[in-house]
């Protein structure tokens, strides 16, 4: 007994499982209409009641449009706009695999003439001075962000910075490095995110003098609104770097913001200024760590570590 009604469920259960997997177009118990509920994603019948399928799979937009410029404007059909291509990544290229489109090598006849449509395909991309130079100084930036480890949000102002240079004609007279240099200087001081611009002139093509007078005179014709330079921001990086512990990465905080309000730091490098405070705060903890040590991770001079240190310690002591 327990065996059929056992078999009389599954096969039941089977039923239903056919029922709500098959494309009905009408009821199969009384012959009545199906409608289908986009908003509550069921199928039922308007006679009987009867539930084909429920929690179906929304395939469409998760926005919604009134009009159709809305629609236009919501649209989103292949990969997202960047600001670190001169196209702004709109145009499409020819891939490098030298393969069909049933994944097979191509002849080596079929490689040549491919390699000859990528060629043209790029020269085509850049159809003037305008868009090459462009095309230029976005891959450069592209390349000092990626050896600096920024992300990608800084990039991308750069990116939207050295675009407004040329829309507002401030190329003339100036070098591409330069300009590209700066831009991606100022995005990541906008960011919150500084670095020494020593950094910046290493994986630079021009001299930190340059990129200085670059970065001056983008900030003076654009009207960029950027903070001066905070000491504490550089401590995450500076610590990460030493591998010092929590106690003194917060021992540097506290010595730096007694700094700040005494206005110890004016007119001293913050950089310079943040690696005092780690050594100063390493000397407190006594962890052993060497000036040298410092100098080589913060880019600072050996004497302005010995310097800034011994003043925030005078300060944090009168504080305490």
């Amino acid at each position: 007994m327990m065996t059929q009604e056992h078999t009389s469920e599954q096969s039941t259960d089977e039923r239903d499982h056919d029922v709500q997997s098959a494309n009905y177009s009408t009821c199969p118990e009384c012959q009545g209409h199906i409608t289908r509920n986009s908003d509550n994603g069921e199928a039922t019948c308007e006679s009987c009641g009867l539930v084909f399928e429920d929690d179906r799979i929304d395939h469409g937009p998760e926005w919604r449009a009134f009009t159709s410029e809305e629609r236009d404007e919501k649209s989103r059909v292949g990969a997202p706009t960047t600001q670190l291509m001169h196209d702004r990544g709109l145009s499409t290229t020819i891939g490098w695999q030298d393969k069909d489109a049933h994944g097979q090598a191509v002849s080596s006849r079929k490689r040549a003439q491919l390699q000859r449509l990528r060629t043209w395909d790029e020269r085509f991309r850049t159809k003037d001075a305008h868009e090459r130079n462009l095309k230029q100084a976005l891959g450069e930036i592209s390349r000092m962000a990626s050896a600096l480890g920024l992300p990608e949000s800084v990039r991308e102002t750069a990116g939207a910075l050295y675009r407004r240079a040329v829309e507002e004609n401030l190329l003339p007279g100036r070098s591409i490095e330069g300009m590209s240099t700066a831009s991606l200087y100022a995005a990541a001081r906008q960011h919150g995110m500084p670095r020494p611009l020593t950094e910046f002139a290493d994986v630079s093509r021009v001299e930190k003098i340059r990129i200085q007078r670059a970065y001056r005179y983008l900030s003076r014709e654009l009207g960029l609104e950027i903070k001066p330079e905070d000491p504490i921001q550089y401590i995450p990086q500076f610590a990460s770097s030493l591998d010092v512990s929590d106690e003194a990465e917060r021992r540097s905080r506290e010595l730096l913001e007694v700094a700040t309000d005494n206005a110890i730091h004016s007119g001293k490098s913050p950089a310079g200024l943040a690696a005092a405070a780690l050594y100063a705060a390493t000397y407190l903890t006594n962890e052993q760590l060497t000036q040298e040590e410092v100098s080589d991770v913060a880019r600072v001079g050996r004497v302005t570590i010995r310097n800034r240190y011994q003043e925030l310690l005078e300060v944090y002591e009168e504080h305490d």
